[in-house]
């Protein structure tokens, strides 16, 4: 599969969500959507991000964009890491990694000279007509979240 670029059409998803429930694209038609990729619930840099959209939720939300986090981790590991740190975004389930696969991001990582495959930090900013807006790719955390809400702002 091609890589993504601004402009495409973003990849449907319909995925397991925390509390219950899925979340999918063509639900969220009509609205401006947050995805954002993550490697693992309750790790430092994962818990900073997710704290930073929940910060600016409700800017978010007066901007009329949804936030979804996305990691291959069970939906019961998102709804621990909500109950411990008070999140207040959808957090989906991708277990099998075909919407990781779907997005590229997730890839061959390396560290202390081993590789494995993990999902490589990145935001995809999608329009209220489904078109990808913006893509973040090896995101640093810190103002990442203030970021983008300016550029959902600028929409």
């Amino acid at each position: 599969m091609s890589e993504l670029v601004e402009g495409m059409t973003a990849p449907q998803f319909d995925l397991p969500r925390d509390g219950g429930g899925n979340v999918s694209l063509a639900d969220l038609a009509g609205k401006i959507v947050v995805l954002y990729f993550y490697p693992k619930d309750d790790t430092s840099g994962c818990t900073v991000e997710a704290i930073d959209f929940t910060a600016l939720s409700a800017d978010f939300a007066k901007a009329g964009a949804v936030v979804v986090g996305m990691s291959p981790d069970p939906v019961k590991a998102h709804d621990k890491f909500i109950a411990k740190h008070e999140l207040g975004i959808i957090l989906a389930s991708d277990e099998d990694k075909s919407v990781l696969e779907a997005y590229g991001v997730w890839k061959e990582k390396s560290m202390y000279g081993r590789k494995y495959m993990g999902v490589e930090r990145s935001t995809f900013l999608i329009d209220a007509d489904g078109k990808i807006a913006r893509i973040w790719r090896k995101v640093k955390v810190a103002e990442h979240a203030r970021q983008v809400l300016e550029a959902v702002q600028a929409l």
